[in-house]
């Protein structure tokens, strides 16, 4: 078992900190070995507000998913996301050189060059680039071209999505988990990490709305034509539910969010008649009962604002087809009864709620939207750290057969200049 590779996510939120542990067996494949999580109170609206409080949440999700995997986690691929993230789509364009400049055969490159140009936008000196993901390729004006090598052609443009976040948030995030004794292998996007673990190619080629409902912020990322098209932030989450219930019911947060977890509903039809719940009482006073039709009237106006919010920001878009794929929620705030149905009825698409889909191991542990994230950023870890450099037991290479384009480009670069 000496050689295994360790793939460790760590989705770091406004409520609630989640670590999860994969590990590549001998056999290539992956497995979830160690699930953590641990309440987080130092983030709020997705940015770190009190460093000591989130490194020991950051130290107790490891310990616990260290505990559960018996494995010793160094190093981890680091979710970031909140309202600092912003993403813009850009066009860089290039005269193909080729390898053969008779022919102007497309060589790797000529890709690499007009990635470089799609990259050269003007980006404020307190922000810096995340991600940039390749959407298509355009050889002498044939457009929809997703593997552009070897062709031949004259004029080669690239389409991409540049993801940009704060350079403080960053830097911010990546000193509280260093201060919590792990090393950040990479900074990745929360909702692409979700949309890793959550959404089919088929969902993604025929255009599909994210949601990530979380605990401070709602996140979402809008696939067409099966790359990410746009990403927006909603400063609206499940913490303002919970308060909410927290302020009308003159009770704690803490038995709020209670309530909303195990009585909470948004949807009227799954509401039985003269059903109640018991609040504990405050201050020696005796617990009174609430019927969950007054809660149902709290969640409900809160969630469909939330959705209403986030339609405004998809309908804003412009897109060559509608969403074929309807919308997917994932998050915390996607266990909640009725938010798919109160969704549907506000997006007026299908909905459905993403869970990760089995890897092995763990699989009851974290078949949970609220799991989405973090299982992502080990999918994405896994393929950084594992497909596409070739690490993996016994020094197998398992470079071949990437599904994603931005895993192909890696893989033609590779075997251009290596």
């Amino acid at each position: 078992m000496s050689n295994e590779v360790l793939v460790v996510g760590l989705d770091i939120g406004t409520t609630k900190v989640c670590a999860v542990i994969g590990e590549v067996n001998e056999q290539g494949s992956l497995e979830i070995t160690g699930v953590g999580t641990c309440p987080s109170t130092g983030l709020r609206k997705g940015v770190v507000v009190n460093i000591e409080s989130t490194l020991r949440s950051i130290t107790q999700a490891i310990e616990a998913a260290e505990m559960m995997s018996g494995r010793e986690v160094h190093e981890v691929w680091t979710g970031i996301g909140g309202s600092h993230i912003d993403g813009i789509n850009s066009r860089g364009v290039v005269a193909v050189t080729g390898k053969n400049r008779e022919t102007r055969e497309i060589a790797g490159d000529d890709i690499k060059r007009v990635l470089e140009a799609a990259q050269a936008v003007l980006i404020p000196m307190d922000r810096k680039v995340l991600e940039v993901i390749p959407q298509s390729f355009i050889v002498d004006d044939q457009k929809g071209i997703l593997d552009p090598l070897n062709m031949i052609g004259v004029r080669l443009e690239a389409e991409v999505h540049i993801i940009t976040c704060s350079t403080t948030g960053a830097q911010n995030l990546i000193k509280c988990v260093n201060r919590s004794g792990f090393r950040v292998k990479d900074l990745i996007l929360q909702t692409l990490a979700a949309g890793r673990s959550v959404l089919t190619p088929e969902e993604k080629e025929l255009g599909v709305a994210l949601v990530d409902l979380g605990g401070g912020t709602s996140n979402v990322l809008v696939y067409s034509g099966g790359a990410p098209y746009s990403i927006s932030t909603i400063p609206a989450g499940g913490t303002q539910v919970t308060s909410d219930i927290s302020i009308i019911k003159n009770i704690s947060f803490e038995t709020a969010e209670t309530i909303k977890l195990d009585a909470g509903c948004c949807w009227d039809p799954f509401l039985e008649i003269d059903d109640e719940i018991i609040v504990p009482g405050v201050g020696g006073r005796p617990p009174q009962a609430i019927p969950k039709s007054e809660i149902l009237a709290i969640i409900r106006p809160r969630m469909e604002e939330t959705f209403k919010l986030i339609k405004e920001k998809i309908d804003k878009l412009s897109f060559s087809r509608p969403l074929g794929g309807g919308v997917v929620l994932t998050g915390g705030g996607a266990q909640l009864l009725g938010a798919p149905e109160l969704a549907s009825y506000v997006f007026n698409l299908p909905v459905r709620v993403g869970s990760p889909l089995p890897l092995g191991g763990l699989v009851e542990d974290y078949h949970s939207p609220a799991f989405a994230t973090a299982v992502g950023l080990v999918l994405e870890g896994y393929e950084r750290q594992v497909v596409k450099t070739g690490q993996g037991p016994a020094g197998e290479s398992r470079g071949q057969g990437d599904p994603t384009m931005v895993g192909k480009l890696v893989d033609w670069l590779r075997k251009e200049f290596f």
